[in-house]
Formats: C-alpha cells, structure tokens, sequence
C-alpha cells in the first residue's frame, strides 16, 4: 500500500521536475529577448520574483525559517545572483544555445561537490555520467574557439548553480520551499542592489526600459523565477539533487530547440548536435537506470 501511493507522488515529482527544467530552458531565450544588460535582468529578475512569492507567502503562511538556517539562506541568495548574472552574460558574448549546453557541466561539479554537503563518498558512476555530459557538450561544439567566452561564463554558472542546488536540497528537509525562496530571492536582489548603488548603476535610464522588456521581465520573474524555482526545491523532497541536476541537462535541448524557432540559431544545428544532445540524453537515462537497480539491490540487501 506504501509503494502504490510513494509511486504516483514519485511520477509527479519527474513531470514537475521537467516543467521546470522547460521553464528554466526559456530564461535563455528570454535573457537573448530582454534588451538591458545581464545584471539588469538579475536585479528586476529577483524583485519580481520576490514580490510573487512575497503574495504567495502573505495568501498561504509557510512555517518561518530558524534564525540558524537565516544566514546561509541569504548567502545563497547572493550566490544564485551571481550564478545568473555569469548565465545571461554567457547568453548575451554567445547564444542560448551556447550558454544553456555550456551550464550542463553542473552535473559534474554536483558529483564532485556533493560529498561536502551530504557527508557521503564521491560516487564513481555520477563522476562518470558527468564527464559523460562533457563529452557531449565537446561534441556539440566541436572544440570551436568561437564560443570560448560563452563556454567559460556558462561553466562558471554552472559550478554556482551546483553549489545552490546541493544547499538547497538540505534546506528542504526541515524548512518551507516558498519562504526558502522568497529570502533567497529578497537577498540577492538586495545583493545586486548594494553593488549598483556603490557602482552608480542607478540612473533614469536604468529605469526606463520598454513596454515590452517590462513584459518579459514579469514572465521571466512569476513563472520562469518565482514558480519555477519553488517547484525545482519541492521536487527534491522526493527526487536527489544528482537526479534534479542531470535532468536539467535537458533544458538546453528544450532551450535550443526554441532558440531554434524564435531566433533561427542554426549554428548548432548540425550533426554534431544531434550526437552531443543524444549523449547528453543518454547520460539522463543511464542515472536513472543505475539508481534504480541500486534501490533494489538495497531493498534485496535488507
């Protein structure tokens, strides 16, 4: 009876888990829409996305978080900011396509990071599955010096993106995803903000941006930030972060296909594409493959 009703909550974690890699693959395209500067985005970015959760929280009261827990809450806040400025930089030197291949190297710096988190041994076949993942990312790009800059930017993110992720799914055994977002969120916009102010960012033109960038800034803020981000923490509660990071290997494929028809962004449409993503993919299937004979040689074990 545990089993029929742990599966579908299970199977309802991996569909959530693939809207939002879907949803986190259109912030390139919506970083590559947005005309301000990457910084910019991050900042507007973080104050609507606050905001949205800040409604969620006051229409539906999430337990408050521990002032223990407070302090690394708004450090990670900081880190997510500067994780994105480096993604949409890498989006705005390169493509989409280019910055979203580029941030699945998460995958090994997860395998690698993770036992300083989680206190466990580093894991052979995840270090495999991730330099697997670079393998394709090579492949895809075909070592090209035209994306030198993109691809170092989107590496750099994707190192961020697994130190979050990793802190993240501890955050999720004691504490409320919404409220971990909303002062994740609050923190590194008040973060950019801090830098803006002692940089002089701040000017009339910085607050004159167009109807039509405002728009997308709220789309990318609510759905693609606010929403996207709460769920990315709640489907932790029933998926590991290794799992949750190499799934959203996927969103550059999601992203380069919309790159696709939004942009035309061919430069990665070719042969090499094909067998890069397919080895990408296969890294996605093969984790879910070797976990689960691994759970059932556990329960065999007991």
């Amino acid at each position: 009876m545990t089993n029929s009703r742990a599966m579908p909550k299970k199977t309802n974690a991996y569909l959530l888990l693939h809207l939002t890699v879907f949803l986190f693959g259109f912030t390139g395209v919506l970083g590559k829409l947005i005309s301000v500067g990457s910084s910019d985005i991050v900042w507007y970015r973080m104050g609507i996305a606050a905001i949205a959760l800040g409604l969620y929280l006051v229409s539906f009261p999430k337990p408050k978080i521990p002032s223990e827990s407070f302090p690394k809450v708004l450090a990670t806040g900081a880190v997510i900011a500067i994780h994105w400025i480096f993604f949409f930089e890498a989006v705005k030197q390169s493509s989409v396509s280019v910055a979203l291949v580029g941030v699945t190297s998460s995958t090994l710096f997860t395998a690698l990071l993770s036992p300083l988190f989680t206190k466990r041994k580093i894991l052979a076949y995840e270090v495999l599955l991730g330099i697997m993942v670079l393998v394709g990312i090579g492949v895809i790009f075909q070592i090209s010096t035209s994306f030198r800059v993109g691809i170092i930017l989107s590496v750099i993110a994707a190192a961020l993106a697994s130190v979050f992720t990793l802190i993240n799914e501890q955050f999720i055994r004691s504490l409320a995803p919404s409220r971990v977002s909303f002062w994740e969120m609050a923190a590194g916009w008040a973060a950019v903000t801090l830098y803006f102010i002692f940089s002089g960012k701040f000017d009339a033109q910085f607050f004159s941006i167009s109807t039509e960038d405002l728009l997308w800034l709220l789309v990318l803020g609510v759905a693609c930030t606010a929403f996207a981000f709460v769920a990315s923490i709640r489907v932790m509660e029933h998926l590991p972060a290794f799992t949750v990071s190499i799934s959203i290997n996927l969103e550059p494929i999601y992203a380069i296909l919309l790159a696709f028809v939004i942009f035309e962004e061919y430069e990665l449409w070719n042969f090499s594409f094909v067998i890069g993503a397919t080895i990408i993919i296969a890294s996605i299937l093969l984790n879910s493959i070797i976990k689960k004979r691994l759970k059932q040689k556990a329960k065999l074990n007991t």
